[in-house]
């Protein structure tokens, strides 16, 4: 069952996920060459203190494994789930932001990649696709359109750049929990999967490879990586699926759509 939020949960997750967004923001600016990324996740862990929100993050159990930073921040070939360290931010890496809060028992959940400096015309490619995949992602998400639309657009957008697609990782229903159903690949078919309903809240997330789709597990247990080695990027949004058409929870300054 996908659950279905009512205007009250609605009105939650509308607050949650302004924090998550104002959060993002915030560390953003801190993204500069020289800064370690143990210092960027305390410095999230202190926005939130002070916003009074926790992360949705700190903590999360996968089986046996326990998630111990307060954000994902991951650079260049490092797909998602990267763990805050001592390692220092470079001039020309990308880094991906991913930020999650809980406030009044509700889940924000926002990411995206920021260049540090210029990058190559590639990487640079790579960045504006996987933004307007998840941008084309968005404006099919109405009601009465199928979950497999979302899935299409984004996939559509990165293949006809010559980039490819993450399968086993996706986006997610968000709510109470971190993680809902439905499951959203960034692959699909056109008019497959369940129909989009009023009151849904989907996290619809790109990530995109400049090589192939196929990615590796390091040896923390979290981290994912290409498998060849090549860059790739990650966006996200929590989106509301309303009977006007979607609506960007998670909206920062032009991405919104209403």
């Amino acid at each position: 069952m996908i659950p279905i939020k009512n205007a009250k949960e609605i009105e939650k997750m509308r607050q949650s996920c302004r924090t998550a967004s104002e959060i993002l923001d915030r560390v953003s600016e801190l993204i500069r060459p020289g800064v370690t990324t143990k210092e960027v996740d305390e410095a999230a862990a202190d926005f939130m203190n002070e916003a009074k929100v926790k992360s949705a993050f700190l903590g999360y159990r996968l089986g046996h494994r326990v998630f111990p930073g307060n954000i994902c921040i991951s650079l260049n070939d490092e797909v998602v789930h990267g763990i805050g360290s001592q390692r220092r931010i470079q001039y020309g890496d990308i880094v991906k932001l991913d930020i999650g809060v809980i406030q009044d028992g509700w889940v924000g959940d926002t990411a995206q990649t920021i260049p540090v400096g210029v990058v190559d015309e590639r990487t640079d490619q790579l960045l504006r696709v996987t933004e307007k995949a998840l941008e084309r992602a968005i404006k099919v998400a109405d009601e009465g359109a199928r979950l497999g639309d979302i899935c299409a657009e984004i996939e559509a957008e990165a293949s006809h750049n010559n980039f490819s697609v993450v399968r086993e990782f996706v986006g997610h229903g968000v709510g109470r929990k971190l993680h809902e159903e439905p499951q959203i690949p960034n692959y699909g078919r056109r008019g497959s999967g369940p129909k989009l309903k009023a009151g849904m809240t989907l996290a619809i997330e790109p990530m995109v490879n400049v090589g192939g789709p196929d990615v590796r597990l390091l040896d923390d247990g979290w981290t994912v990586r290409t498998a060849d080695g090549t860059r790739s990027a990650h966006f996200e949004h929590t989106v509301l699926i309303a009977k006007d058409g979607p609506e960007i929870l998670t909206c920062r300054g032009k991405t919104q759509l209403r």
